[in-house]
Protein backbone atom coordinates (compact mmCIF):
# COMPACT_ATOMS: atom_id res chain seq x y z
CA UNK A 1 0.00 0.00 0.00
CA UNK A 2 1.21 3.27 -0.76
CA UNK A 3 0.65 7.28 -0.76
CA UNK A 4 2.04 10.42 -2.08
CA UNK A 5 3.56 13.87 -1.09
CA UNK A 6 3.52 17.16 -2.73
CA UNK A 7 6.22 19.86 -3.56
CA UNK A 8 5.34 22.65 -5.98
CA UNK A 9 8.01 22.34 -7.98
CA UNK A 10 6.51 18.60 -9.06
CA UNK A 11 6.61 18.78 -12.75
CA UNK A 12 4.15 17.03 -14.56
CA UNK A 13 4.91 13.94 -16.67
CA UNK A 14 5.07 14.19 -20.31
CA UNK A 15 6.22 17.73 -20.35
CA UNK A 16 8.87 18.37 -23.34
CA UNK A 17 11.80 18.57 -21.35
CA UNK A 18 10.63 14.75 -20.13
CA UNK A 19 12.43 11.88 -22.48
CA UNK A 20 10.43 8.83 -23.45
CA UNK A 21 12.80 5.69 -23.02
CA UNK A 22 12.02 1.97 -24.59
CA UNK A 23 12.86 -1.52 -23.86
CA UNK A 24 16.71 -2.03 -23.60
CA UNK A 25 17.12 1.96 -22.95
CA UNK A 26 17.01 0.42 -19.36
CA UNK A 27 17.34 -3.20 -19.69
CA UNK A 28 17.03 -3.35 -16.04
CA UNK A 29 13.71 -2.64 -15.87
CA UNK A 30 12.88 -4.85 -18.66
CA UNK A 31 14.32 -7.66 -16.88
CA UNK A 32 12.78 -6.74 -13.76
CA UNK A 33 8.88 -6.64 -14.87
CA UNK A 34 10.48 -9.98 -17.37
CA UNK A 35 10.78 -11.47 -13.82
CA UNK A 36 7.21 -10.60 -12.51
CA UNK A 37 5.92 -12.02 -15.49
CA UNK A 38 7.84 -15.36 -14.95
CA UNK A 39 6.54 -15.50 -11.53
CA UNK A 40 2.81 -16.37 -12.90
CA UNK A 41 1.53 -13.09 -13.89
CA UNK A 42 0.35 -13.20 -17.68
CA UNK A 43 1.03 -9.82 -18.35
CA UNK A 44 2.89 -6.29 -17.57
CA UNK A 45 2.97 -2.79 -18.14
CA UNK A 46 5.42 -0.30 -16.37
CA UNK A 47 6.12 2.91 -16.33
CA UNK A 48 9.01 4.78 -14.53
CA UNK A 49 9.37 8.39 -13.47
CA UNK A 50 12.76 9.28 -12.47
CA UNK A 51 15.96 11.82 -13.26
CA UNK A 52 16.76 9.51 -16.74
CA UNK A 53 13.10 10.67 -18.04
CA UNK A 54 9.86 8.22 -18.86
CA UNK A 55 10.75 4.80 -19.05
CA UNK A 56 7.82 2.50 -20.44
CA UNK A 57 8.11 -1.09 -21.32
CA UNK A 58 5.68 -4.51 -21.08
CA UNK A 59 6.53 -8.41 -20.50
CA UNK A 60 4.03 -11.16 -20.98
CA UNK A 61 1.39 -11.85 -22.97
CA UNK A 62 -1.65 -9.79 -23.94
CA UNK A 63 -3.95 -12.39 -24.10
CA UNK A 64 -3.19 -16.10 -23.05
CA UNK A 65 -2.31 -18.19 -25.76
CA UNK A 66 -1.07 -15.57 -27.92
CA UNK A 67 2.46 -13.90 -28.00
CA UNK A 68 2.00 -10.23 -28.61
CA UNK A 69 2.65 -8.65 -25.37
CA UNK A 70 0.65 -5.99 -23.39
CA UNK A 71 0.08 -1.91 -25.64
CA UNK A 72 2.66 -0.21 -22.92
CA UNK A 73 -0.50 2.63 -23.75
CA UNK A 74 -3.16 -0.17 -22.69
CA UNK A 75 -6.29 0.57 -20.21
CA UNK A 76 -6.64 -1.04 -17.33
CA UNK A 77 -9.32 -1.46 -14.46
CA UNK A 78 -7.59 0.26 -11.81
CA UNK A 79 -9.55 -0.67 -8.90
CA UNK A 80 -8.73 0.69 -5.37
CA UNK A 81 -6.35 3.26 -7.19
CA UNK A 82 -9.76 5.00 -7.68
CA UNK A 83 -9.79 5.98 -4.31
CA UNK A 84 -7.47 9.18 -4.94
CA UNK A 85 -9.47 10.37 -7.27
CA UNK A 86 -12.47 10.06 -5.08
CA UNK A 87 -11.12 12.09 -2.05
CA UNK A 88 -9.48 14.94 -3.99
CA UNK A 89 -13.15 15.33 -5.44
CA UNK A 90 -14.49 15.37 -1.90
CA UNK A 91 -11.69 17.56 -0.78
CA UNK A 92 -12.41 20.03 -3.28
CA UNK A 93 -15.43 20.38 -2.31
CA UNK A 94 -14.36 21.04 1.26
CA UNK A 95 -12.47 23.89 0.10
CA UNK A 96 -15.21 25.21 -1.57
CA UNK A 97 -17.10 25.25 1.43
CA UNK A 98 -19.74 22.88 0.77
CA UNK A 99 -18.69 19.85 2.49
CA UNK A 100 -17.17 20.15 6.00
CA UNK A 101 -14.51 17.89 7.03
CA UNK A 102 -15.59 17.36 10.37
CA UNK A 103 -19.26 17.20 9.80
CA UNK A 104 -21.65 14.28 10.46
CA UNK A 105 -22.35 12.15 7.21
CA UNK A 106 -25.61 12.13 8.16
CA UNK A 107 -25.61 16.68 7.84
CA UNK A 108 -25.45 15.60 4.35
CA UNK A 109 -27.20 12.32 4.15
CA UNK A 110 -30.10 12.34 6.55
CA UNK A 111 -32.05 9.52 5.02
CA UNK A 112 -29.84 6.29 5.72
CA UNK A 113 -29.88 6.28 9.80
CA UNK A 114 -25.93 7.02 9.89
CA UNK A 115 -24.31 6.87 13.54
CA UNK A 116 -23.40 10.63 13.95
CA UNK A 117 -20.30 10.02 15.35
CA UNK A 118 -19.27 9.55 11.69
CA UNK A 119 -17.81 12.42 9.79
CA UNK A 120 -16.48 13.04 6.20
CA UNK A 121 -12.96 12.61 7.64
CA UNK A 122 -13.32 9.20 9.19
CA UNK A 123 -15.05 8.01 5.83
CA UNK A 124 -11.93 9.24 3.81
CA UNK A 125 -9.68 8.14 6.34
CA UNK A 126 -11.44 4.30 6.73
CA UNK A 127 -11.98 5.11 10.27
CA UNK A 128 -15.68 5.39 10.25
CA UNK A 129 -16.53 1.61 11.61
CA UNK A 130 -18.55 1.25 8.95
CA UNK A 131 -19.04 -2.39 7.41
CA UNK A 132 -17.09 -3.75 4.11
CA UNK A 133 -20.13 -4.59 1.92
CA UNK A 134 -17.74 -6.75 -0.12
CA UNK A 135 -16.97 -8.43 3.41
CA UNK A 136 -15.58 -8.97 6.89
CA UNK A 137 -13.23 -11.42 8.77
CA UNK A 138 -13.45 -11.69 12.28
CA UNK A 139 -10.65 -12.01 14.83
CA UNK A 140 -11.92 -15.95 15.06
CA UNK A 141 -10.99 -16.12 11.16
CA UNK A 142 -15.02 -16.25 10.78
CA UNK A 143 -16.17 -14.54 7.50
CA UNK A 144 -19.04 -12.30 7.33
CA UNK A 145 -20.26 -12.26 3.69
CA UNK A 146 -21.27 -9.23 1.20
CA UNK A 147 -22.14 -9.03 -2.10
CA UNK A 148 -20.49 -11.43 -4.05
CA UNK A 149 -17.75 -10.57 -5.67
CA UNK A 150 -15.19 -14.27 -5.70
CA UNK A 151 -16.31 -17.52 -7.06
CA UNK A 152 -18.67 -19.01 -9.32
CA UNK A 153 -21.45 -16.69 -7.81
CA UNK A 154 -19.70 -14.07 -8.82
CA UNK A 155 -18.25 -15.15 -12.20
CA UNK A 156 -22.05 -15.73 -13.14
CA UNK A 157 -23.41 -12.84 -12.43
CA UNK A 158 -20.78 -10.43 -13.27
CA UNK A 159 -23.08 -8.20 -15.23
CA UNK A 160 -25.36 -7.42 -12.64
CA UNK A 161 -25.61 -3.74 -11.69
CA UNK A 162 -25.81 -2.26 -8.27
CA UNK A 163 -26.59 0.71 -6.61
CA UNK A 164 -24.48 2.61 -4.63
CA UNK A 165 -26.87 3.11 -2.33
CA UNK A 166 -28.17 -0.48 -2.78
CA UNK A 167 -24.48 -1.18 -1.48
CA UNK A 168 -24.16 1.23 1.36
CA UNK A 169 -27.31 0.86 2.97
CA UNK A 170 -26.21 -3.51 3.07
CA UNK A 171 -22.97 -1.99 4.93
CA UNK A 172 -25.27 0.20 7.52
CA UNK A 173 -27.03 -3.57 7.85
CA UNK A 174 -24.45 -4.87 9.46
CA UNK A 175 -23.23 -3.39 13.17
CA UNK A 176 -20.28 -0.85 12.86
CA UNK A 177 -17.15 -3.04 13.19
CA UNK A 178 -15.79 -0.26 16.19
CA UNK A 179 -16.97 3.18 17.44
CA UNK A 180 -16.38 5.67 15.34
CA UNK A 181 -13.06 7.10 15.23
CA UNK A 182 -10.97 4.99 17.77
CA UNK A 183 -10.11 2.32 14.92
CA UNK A 184 -8.68 1.67 11.33
CA UNK A 185 -10.21 -0.49 9.07
CA UNK A 186 -10.13 -0.74 5.24
CA UNK A 187 -13.52 -0.62 3.96
CA UNK A 188 -14.96 -0.25 0.22
CA UNK A 189 -18.27 1.53 1.68
CA UNK A 190 -16.60 4.41 2.57
CA UNK A 191 -15.77 5.39 -0.63
CA UNK A 192 -19.24 5.21 -1.46
CA UNK A 193 -20.31 6.69 0.94
CA UNK A 194 -17.77 10.03 -0.50
CA UNK A 195 -19.73 9.18 -4.15
CA UNK A 196 -23.14 9.73 -2.79
CA UNK A 197 -21.70 13.05 -0.47
CA UNK A 198 -20.58 14.42 -3.82
CA UNK A 199 -23.78 13.91 -5.81
CA UNK A 200 -25.84 15.12 -2.95
CA UNK A 201 -24.25 18.51 -2.43
CA UNK A 202 -23.24 19.23 -6.26
CA UNK A 203 -26.60 17.75 -7.68
CA UNK A 204 -24.65 15.93 -10.06
CA UNK A 205 -23.02 12.55 -10.99
CA UNK A 206 -19.86 11.13 -9.91
CA UNK A 207 -18.37 10.49 -12.84
CA UNK A 208 -19.65 13.94 -14.16
CA UNK A 209 -17.64 15.66 -11.10
CA UNK A 210 -14.92 13.04 -11.63
CA UNK A 211 -14.67 14.39 -15.16
CA UNK A 212 -15.79 18.11 -14.82
CA UNK A 213 -12.71 18.56 -11.48
CA UNK A 214 -9.68 15.87 -12.67
CA UNK A 215 -10.14 14.56 -16.09
CA UNK A 216 -10.48 17.13 -18.39
CA UNK A 217 -8.12 19.68 -16.54
CA UNK A 218 -5.46 17.27 -16.58
CA UNK A 219 -6.16 16.24 -19.91
CA UNK A 220 -6.33 12.47 -19.19
CA UNK A 221 -8.23 11.42 -22.07
CA UNK A 222 -7.39 7.70 -21.71
CA UNK A 223 -9.22 7.77 -18.49
CA UNK A 224 -12.77 7.00 -18.14
CA UNK A 225 -15.53 6.23 -14.86
CA UNK A 226 -17.48 3.46 -16.94
CA UNK A 227 -20.46 3.09 -14.22
CA UNK A 228 -22.18 -0.23 -15.34
CA UNK A 229 -20.34 -0.36 -18.94
CA UNK A 230 -18.74 -3.92 -18.96
CA UNK A 231 -16.39 -2.63 -21.65
CA UNK A 232 -12.99 -1.24 -21.71
CA UNK A 233 -11.88 1.11 -24.25
CA UNK A 234 -8.86 1.34 -26.26
CA UNK A 235 -5.74 -0.76 -26.32
CA UNK A 236 -6.09 -3.44 -23.31
CA UNK A 237 -4.54 -6.58 -21.50
CA UNK A 238 -6.96 -9.20 -20.32
CA UNK A 239 -8.10 -10.57 -17.22
CA UNK A 240 -8.99 -14.13 -16.11
CA UNK A 241 -10.34 -15.92 -13.76
CA UNK A 242 -9.91 -19.70 -12.19
CA UNK A 243 -12.85 -20.79 -9.69
CA UNK A 244 -14.33 -24.24 -8.98
CA UNK A 245 -17.67 -25.24 -10.70
CA UNK A 246 -18.83 -28.43 -8.51
CA UNK A 247 -15.48 -31.13 -9.16
CA UNK A 248 -14.49 -29.09 -12.28
CA UNK A 249 -11.81 -25.47 -12.07
CA UNK A 250 -12.64 -23.92 -14.77
CA UNK A 251 -10.92 -20.58 -16.15
CA UNK A 252 -12.26 -17.45 -17.59
CA UNK A 253 -12.09 -14.22 -19.35
CA UNK A 254 -13.30 -11.66 -16.91
CA UNK A 255 -11.78 -8.62 -18.49
CA UNK A 256 -15.69 -7.66 -20.00
CA UNK A 257 -17.69 -6.93 -16.18
CA UNK A 258 -20.13 -4.45 -14.63
CA UNK A 259 -17.87 -2.51 -12.25
CA UNK A 260 -21.11 -1.29 -10.17
CA UNK A 261 -20.25 -3.83 -7.69
CA UNK A 262 -17.15 -1.64 -7.00
CA UNK A 263 -18.32 1.88 -7.74
CA UNK A 264 -16.83 4.85 -6.32
CA UNK A 265 -14.72 2.95 -4.49
CA UNK A 266 -12.29 0.79 -7.56
CA UNK A 267 -14.17 1.52 -11.03
CA UNK A 268 -11.75 3.92 -12.91
CA UNK A 269 -9.87 2.57 -16.03
CA UNK A 270 -6.70 4.55 -16.65
CA UNK A 271 -3.31 4.10 -17.94
CA UNK A 272 -0.10 4.85 -16.77
CA UNK A 273 0.65 7.60 -18.29
CA UNK A 274 -2.44 8.96 -16.72
CA UNK A 275 -1.89 7.69 -13.30
CA UNK A 276 1.74 9.03 -13.36
CA UNK A 277 -0.05 12.62 -14.37
CA UNK A 278 -2.68 12.53 -11.92
CA UNK A 279 -0.77 11.42 -9.16
CA UNK A 280 2.33 14.20 -9.83
CA UNK A 281 -0.62 16.67 -10.54
CA UNK A 282 -1.88 15.64 -6.84
CA UNK A 283 1.09 15.97 -5.35
CA UNK A 284 2.72 19.77 -6.96
CA UNK A 285 -0.39 21.22 -5.64
CA UNK A 286 -2.51 21.61 -9.03
CA UNK A 287 -5.54 19.93 -7.85
CA UNK A 288 -5.92 20.98 -3.77
CA UNK A 289 -4.54 24.02 -2.06
CA UNK A 290 -1.62 23.50 -0.01
CA UNK A 291 -3.97 23.14 3.71
CA UNK A 292 -6.25 20.28 2.05
CA UNK A 293 -3.31 18.69 0.08
CA UNK A 294 -1.51 18.88 4.14
CA UNK A 295 -4.78 17.16 5.19
CA UNK A 296 -4.59 14.45 2.71
CA UNK A 297 -1.11 13.51 3.59
CA UNK A 298 -1.63 13.71 7.16
CA UNK A 299 -0.56 9.87 8.19
CA UNK A 300 -3.32 8.40 10.81
CA UNK A 301 -2.03 4.57 11.77
CA UNK A 302 -3.14 1.27 10.22
CA UNK A 303 -2.79 -2.32 10.94
CA UNK A 304 0.15 -2.30 9.20
CA UNK A 305 3.07 -1.11 11.33
CA UNK A 306 5.10 0.02 7.64
CA UNK A 307 2.27 2.30 6.96
CA UNK A 308 -0.13 4.82 7.59
CA UNK A 309 -3.16 6.60 6.01
CA UNK A 310 -3.97 9.76 4.62
CA UNK A 311 -6.94 10.86 3.14
CA UNK A 312 -6.97 8.61 0.24
CA UNK A 313 -3.78 7.59 -0.17
CA UNK A 314 -0.98 5.35 1.85
CA UNK A 315 1.93 6.34 3.36
CA UNK A 316 4.96 3.66 3.03
CA UNK A 317 8.20 3.60 5.34
CA UNK A 318 10.73 2.13 3.72
CA UNK A 319 13.74 0.21 5.59
CA UNK A 320 16.60 1.39 6.61
CA UNK A 321 18.49 -0.27 3.78
CA UNK A 322 16.69 2.51 1.80
CA UNK A 323 17.93 5.45 3.84
CA UNK A 324 14.37 5.91 5.24
CA UNK A 325 12.62 6.76 1.70
CA UNK A 326 9.17 7.68 2.35
CA UNK A 327 6.68 6.02 -0.70
CA UNK A 328 3.07 7.68 -1.52
CA UNK A 329 0.62 4.88 -3.11
CA UNK A 330 -2.32 3.50 -3.12
CA UNK A 331 -2.98 0.10 -4.78
CA UNK A 332 -5.59 -1.20 -6.66
CA UNK A 333 -7.07 -4.39 -7.80
CA UNK A 334 -10.05 -6.49 -9.41
CA UNK A 335 -10.51 -9.61 -10.58
CA UNK A 336 -7.47 -10.27 -12.52
CA UNK A 337 -5.73 -7.06 -12.72
CA UNK A 338 -3.60 -5.08 -10.41
CA UNK A 339 -2.55 -2.16 -9.96
CA UNK A 340 0.27 -0.21 -8.37
CA UNK A 341 1.45 3.77 -8.01
CA UNK A 342 4.00 4.97 -5.85
CA UNK A 343 5.85 8.05 -5.50
CA UNK A 344 8.46 9.44 -3.61
CA UNK A 345 7.62 12.53 -1.36
CA UNK A 346 8.81 15.01 -3.79
CA UNK A 347 7.91 13.40 -6.70
CA UNK A 348 10.95 13.18 -8.36
CA UNK A 349 10.40 9.32 -8.63
CA UNK A 350 7.34 7.85 -9.26
CA UNK A 351 6.30 4.35 -10.68
CA UNK A 352 3.21 2.92 -12.12
CA UNK A 353 2.36 -0.75 -12.88
CA UNK A 354 -0.52 -2.57 -14.38
CA UNK A 355 -0.24 -6.59 -13.73
CA UNK A 356 -2.79 -8.89 -15.49
CA UNK A 357 -3.13 -12.44 -14.56
CA UNK A 358 -5.47 -15.46 -13.86
CA UNK A 359 -6.91 -14.42 -10.59
CA UNK A 360 -8.51 -17.62 -8.14
CA UNK A 361 -8.81 -18.14 -4.71
CA UNK A 362 -5.08 -19.43 -4.21
CA UNK A 363 -3.11 -16.80 -2.86
CA UNK A 364 -0.12 -15.10 -4.97
CA UNK A 365 2.86 -17.20 -4.80
CA UNK A 366 6.70 -16.26 -3.43
CA UNK A 367 8.39 -15.62 -6.62
CA UNK A 368 5.89 -12.92 -7.82
CA UNK A 369 6.01 -11.26 -4.15
CA UNK A 370 9.87 -11.25 -4.30
CA UNK A 371 9.55 -10.01 -8.13
CA UNK A 372 7.88 -7.13 -7.34
CA UNK A 373 9.54 -6.35 -4.29
CA UNK A 374 12.98 -6.21 -6.27
CA UNK A 375 11.12 -4.45 -8.81
CA UNK A 376 10.28 -1.49 -5.86
CA UNK A 377 14.19 -2.06 -4.75
CA UNK A 378 15.50 -0.94 -8.08
CA UNK A 379 13.39 1.56 -8.58
CA UNK A 380 13.31 3.56 -5.44
CA UNK A 381 16.30 2.18 -3.87
CA UNK A 382 19.00 2.93 -6.65
CA UNK A 383 19.14 -1.30 -6.99
CA UNK A 384 20.09 -1.47 -2.70
CA UNK A 385 18.65 -3.44 -0.08
CA UNK A 386 14.99 -4.66 -0.42
CA UNK A 387 11.90 -2.44 0.77
CA UNK A 388 9.36 -3.72 3.02
CA UNK A 389 5.79 -3.05 1.48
Amino acid sequence: MLAVTLLASVATPGMATARTLTGQDRPELQQAIQAVADSGIAGVQLRVHDKKGDWVGSAGVRTLGESAKPPTDGRFRIGSTTKPFTATVVLQLVGEGKIGLDTPVATYLPDFGFDRRITVRMVLQHTSGLFNFTGEYNADGTVVPGIPWSGKEWVDNRFHTYQPQQLVRLALSQPLRFAPGTNWSYSNTNYVVARLLIEKVTGRSYADQVQRRILRPLGLRDTVVPGTSPEIPGPHADSYYRYQDGDQWKTVDVTRQNPSWISSAGEIISTTKDINTFISALLGGKLLAPALLAEMLKPHATTDPTSDYGLGLFELRADANCSGTVLINHPGGVQGSATAMYSTLDGSTTMEASLTYVDSVTPPGAALQQAQQNLIKLVFCGGGESTRH
